[in-house]
């Protein structure tokens, strides 16, 4: 039989690769993005591209409600959608605070919420993308780290309380990923190779992870195969946290 998944922050970086490779391990993907470029997936066979953003009211119940409709059932949630901040505290507004938890926490409970009755009857699971912000101190990440923090916290808590349904919770906590969010990010700085640098000697592999690595890490999780595992936090730094 085959297992269905949704997956937010579908449209580019992790959660593209986590689409292409649930596809090739034969998952059905609902695949989630506010970015049109998410029906880019639609080529791939086996995924349903859906635009939506995982901020509005009704997204959690639309995107799920798509899965189950489509296929039937749901085995897979992947809480991916986030966003990244890189600003000193006192730099930080309100506005920034409010975005980034919508975005990297409220959606994630919102869709957990929605989802965790139709992975009950599927005995499925949940993997969040948190980051190494949320299990470490980070300089100018305030808010950002925050709301990882958060992820890693909602993933323990829900791992301990859906165990007795039958549903896993993990997470993977990504170091720098070579992705969109961080050119953009880099590009904002007055320096952009020297901060380029500061971050490839705070990885003791001495290179930014690839979306790929990460989604390996995500599907791994995710696997049937893994069914011993839940309330982990899998890093995926390049060693960052082992320093």
């Amino acid at each position: 039989m085959d297992l269905v998944a949704v997956v937010t922050g579908a449209a580019r970086g992790i959660g593209r690769e986590v689409v292409l490779r649930l596809g090739d391990e034969g998952y059905r993907v609902v695949a989630a993005d506010v970015s049109p470029d998410v029906k880019e997936l639609g080529a791939a066979g086996r995924v349903v591209p859906v635009v939506a953003d995982v901020t509005d009211e009704g997204a959690p119940a639309a995107v799920v409600g798509r899965a189950v409709e489509e296929f039937g059932r749901l085995d897979l949630l992947v809480n991916n959608a986030g966003r990244f901040l890189r600003r000193p505290i006192l730099e930080t507004g309100d506005d920034d605070f409010d975005r980034l938890f919508g975005i990297n926490v409220r959606s994630a409970f919102r869709f957990t919420r929605a989802a965790l009755p139709h992975l009950i009857d599927g005995r499925g699971c949940i993997v969040n993308t948190a980051s190494i912000s949320g299990l470490v101190g980070v300089s100018n990440q305030s808010v950002y780290a925050m709301t990882k923090g958060a992820i890693v916290q909602l993933t323990r808590q829900l791992a301990i309380e859906c165990a007795p349904l039958g549903v896993r919770v993990n997470a993977v906590a990504p170091g720098a990923v070579d992705t969109g969010f961080m050119d953009e990010a880099r590009a904002a700085d007055p320096d952009p190779a020297a901060s380029l640098a500061v971050t490839l000697s705070n990885h003791p592999i001495g290179r930014m992870s690839t979306p790929a690595e990460v989604a390996r890490a995500i599907v791994f999780l995710a696997a049937p195969e893994s069914a011993g595992i839940t309330g982990t936090i899998l890093s995926v730094d390049g060693g960052y946290v082992a320093r």
